[in-house]
């Protein structure tokens, strides 16, 4: 079943993101070549592709995993999460429906 992992940054989070982009990015990746995730990506702190100096305000991953537990384990180990990026993770079940 696939889940969303919503998370929501701390305020300025810009520098700890940069610091753990590489191994967050790295277990994403990992997911993809399992066949496993559906889509991922951050929210801009603006509404504007590139937020520059506004940086992003979290990020969503949707992702298949055996069940809710497993899901939010996988959360909880994201880099991000371990350097305090995030102010709050969650994860709930998600059913695709389109397209």
């Amino acid at each position: 079943m696939y889940y969303a992992i919503i998370s929501e940054d701390i305020p300025d989070s810009r520098e700890r993101r940069a610091g753990a982009r590489d191994a967050h990015i790295a277990r994403l990746q990992q997911l993809r070549d399992e066949g496993r995730l559906l889509v991922a990506g951050p929210t801009p702190g603006i509404d504007a592709l590139d937020p520059g100096e506004a940086g992003y305000s979290g990020s969503l991953v949707i992702a298949e995993f055996d069940s809710l537990a497993t899901a939010r384990a996988w959360a909880d180990a994201d880099p991000y999460a371990a350097a305090g990026v995030y102010r709050e993770v969650t994860v709930k079940p998600f059913k695709k429906v389109l397209p």
